[in-house]
C-alpha cells in the first residue's frame, strides 16, 4: 500500500491511473478506522481497480468549541487496518496543504445544509462541501463512497457533485452498527461505560418507530413525540433534533407518504451522536 501526503503527488498518481484506464474509487474519512469505515473499503475494492482512502481531520468542518483538537488519531493503526482491507493508497494531507497560506475559496450548498446539523453546527457543511471537492480533484475517482450514517452528509456531497458537474458518482452504502445496535462511530470512544450504555437509547428510538409503523403510524407527531419521550428517559441524554425528512429534499413532512427519513442528534453528556433510519408506509425498512 502507498501513502500520499502531498497534493501535488496524489494528483499525478491519480493522473497516472486515469491513462492507464483504471477506475478508481475513494472512500473520503477522517480517519480512527472502525468496522463501519473498513466495510466502505471492501466495498469500493468490489467496483474498482484502484482504491484510495483519504485520511484527513478537516478543521473547516468544525466549530470553535468544537472536538478538533481532541478528535481520535491513530495513523499507524489506520494504515495496517487499511492495508488488511486491500487499499492501494492511503492519503494523508496535512491542513497546510489543504488550505495554505492565504486560501479565501470555500464551498457552499444552500437549502440542504441549512437545518438539522447545519443548524447545530454553522459552517460545518461548507468545511465538508469544500474539502470534499477539494479530495474529488485531488484524485479524480470515477465512484466516491460515504456511509449513511451522516445523511445529510451524503445527501449535500450528492448535490454539491451535481450542481458543479463533478464526473464523480456518489454512493451512498448502509449503517453499519455494534452488536447491541449503536451505529459505529469514531466518537463513540469518548463514551464512558455508563454513558455507551445510555446511547443506546438513539437505536431503541428507531427501533420503537419500526414498531409504530408497522402497525399503521404515518403522522410526524405521533412518530416524533415517541422518539423524544424514550430518548428524554435516559439519563445523561439531551436531544439536539429529531427529525421527519423527505429523503431527497430533508425538509420536514407531516406524514410517511411513500417513504421518509428519521434523522437524530443525541448529546449523551458531552458527547453529540446521530443516528437515522428510511421509513416506508409499504414495508419495514431495516435501520
Amino acid at each position: 500500500m502507498e501513502i500520499i501526503s502531498d497534493p501535488h503527488d496524489m494528483q499525478g498518481r491519480a493522473r497516472q491511473w486515469r491513462g492507464q484506464g483504471l477506475k478508481v474509487v475513494l472512500v473520503p474519512t477522517m480517519g480512527f478506522f472502525h468496522q463501519g469505515h473498513v466495510s466502505l473499503m471492501e466495498y469500493g475494492k468490489t467496483i474498482g481497480e484502484r482504491l484510495v482512502v483519504s485520511l484527513f481531520v478537516n478543521p473547516a468542518q468544525f466549530g470553535p468549541q468544537e472536538d478538533l483538537g481532541r478528535y481520535p488519531r491513530d495513523l499507524d493503526r489506520d494504515a495496517r487496518l487499511a492495508r488488511d482491507a486491500g487499499v492501494d493508497c492511503l492519503y494523508t494531507p496535512e491542513p497546510g496543504g489543504m488550505y495554505p497560506p492565504g486560501y479565501q475559496t470555500f464551498v457552499e450548498v444552500e437549502s440542504l445544509a441549512d437545518g438539522l446539523c447545519g443548524a447545530s453546527r454553522p459552517g460545518h457543511f461548507r468545511g465538508v462541501a469544500t474539502v470534499v471537492l477539494k479530495l474529488l480533484n485531488q484524485v479524480s475517482p470515477q465512484v466516491a463512497v460515504f456511509g449513511e450514517k451522516d445523511y445529510q452528509q451524503l445527501m449535500v456531497v450528492k448535490q454539491m457533485v451535481a450542481d458543479l458537474n463533478v464526473p464523480t458518482e456518489i454512493v451512498g452504502r448502509p449503517i453499519v452498527r455494534e452488536p447491541d445496535g449503536l451505529a459505529m462511530s469514531s466518537r463513540n470512544t469518548y463514551l464512558s461505560p455508563e454513558e455507551r450504555a445510555a446511547a443506546l437509547c438513539l437505536y431503541r428510538a428507531l427501533l420503537a418507530v419500526r414498531e409504530l409503523v408497522a402497525t399503521g403510524a404515518k403522522s410526524r407527531e405521533h412518530i416524533l413525540a415517541a422518539v423524544r419521550q424514550l430518548i428524554s428517559a435516559t439519563p445523561g441524554s439531551r436531544i439536539d433534533y429529531v427529525s421527519l425528512v423527505d429523503p431527497a429534499t430533508l425538509q420536514e413532512v407531516e406524514a410517511i407518504q411513500g417513504e421518509a427519513r428519521l434523522l437524530l442528534a443525541v448529546w449523551i453528556n458531552n458527547t453529540r451522536l446521530i443516528d437515522n433510519t428510511l421509513l416506508s408506509e409499504s414495508r419495514l425498512c431495516c435501520v
